[in-house]
């Protein structure tokens, strides 16, 4: 039940992405966009059911397998100001704010996985994770971003700590997972890095979350040099 309710949920956002930069970009790069995330979803899928990313042995360790891309792509994307100016110039800033409060709906799922002993009380809400306050403030973050130049200061200070806010969950992900990195041991190990759908927190909702955080950051600079 809870994996059909979290693909519904995968689904959703993608339809959701694909229709925004239909809407605010061009239809071919949002197909693009499409069929770049199918065929990551099904990458992902395949590397979980051959037990890659499962297996405590095998070298490099098996959520290289997904952390790896994910930080290759994220790391093209914040050097290349060309991969994200058609975006900053095309999103309202509000959008790409407002946007982040599909974390709620992350953090809900962890909580349930956190119920089911597949992720440790840490990753959760009732733990050491505070996304799900990023998650309830985006609305508020996103409204005060068109109220004027000390909005956009304070939502260009909220984008800094919800950089930290994922930083801080990524890490103790990685470090509570099974395999030579289990570095923090705790009720139960971080089975979620395994397991396939819920492996797409990590390698969906994380860099979509990291990537609107670089988009705002971006248009809020933008437009605060233009006021001065």
């Amino acid at each position: 039940m809870t994996s059909t309710l979290f693909l519904g949920f995968v689904a959703l956002m993608t339809t959701f992405v694909v229709a925004l930069i239909d809407r605010y970009i061009d239809r071919r790069i949002a197909l693009g966009v499409l069929a770049g995330l199918v065929v990551w979803f099904l990458y992902a899928g395949l590397i979980a059911h051959f037990g890659i990313l499962s297996n405590p042995e095998i070298r490099p360790p098996g959520i290289a397998f997904i952390v790896g891309p994910v930080l290759l792509f994220l790391i093209f994307f914040a050097v290349r100001p060309s991969a994200s100016a058609r975006g900053v110039s095309a999103f309202p800033l509000w959008l790409i704010l407002g946007t982040q409060c599909f974390r709620v709906g992350v953090e809900l799922f962890l909580h349930q996985l956190w119920i089911e002993g597949l992720v440790p009380k840490m990753l959760t809400f009732g733990g050491a994770n505070v996304e799900i306050y990023v998650g309830l403030s985006a609305p508020l973050i996103a409204w005060l971003s068109i109220r004027g130049r000390w909005g956009l200061k304070l939502a260009d200070a909220w984008n800094i700590l919800g950089l930290f806010a994922l930083l801080n969950v990524v890490i103790r992900a990685v470090l509570t997972a099974p395999g030579p990195l289990n570095l923090i041991h705790t009720e139960v190990p971080d089975r979620m890095i395994g397991t396939f759908p819920f492996l797409l927190i990590p390698g969906f909702f994380v860099p979509l979350a990291v990537v609107l955080h670089l988009l705002a950051i971006r248009a809020i600079s933008s437009r605060l040099r233009t006021e001065n």
